[in-house]
């Protein structure tokens, strides 16, 4: 793929500024008050790159959208896009600023 079409197409799939900002705060709050304010885990798996490395992304996102039947973990789906779960689960493969 030609680099410039690369970027374009990463950028297609990256939420505007503003609902990245609501999303961001959807995970240290929401997320944060099972998986842990640091997502270093609570009532919550830890949501750390290192403990999710290795793990498919495309699993990640199902678990957000769906949730997980018999666990607490809720369905996110009627709050979020596929591609904005795609983009949650990116961003907390690649660490989130400031949630250490």
């Amino acid at each position: 793929m030609i680099p410039f079409l690369a970027a374009a197409a990463q950028a297609a799939d990256e939420p505007p500024p503003s609902r990245r900002a609501e999303l961001l705060n959807m995970i240290r709050h929401d997320c944060g008050s099972c998986h842990g304010l640091t997502l270093a885990g609570g009532l919550g798996l830890p949501l750390l790159p290192e403990t999710l490395a290795g793990k498919p992304p495309e699993a990640l996102q199902e678990t957000i959208l769906r949730g997980r039947g018999g666990t607490p973990m809720p369905p996110w789906q009627a709050f979020i896009s596929e591609k904005e779960a795609g983009w949650i689960v990116e961003m907390l493969m690649k660490g989130l600023p400031d949630a250490r």
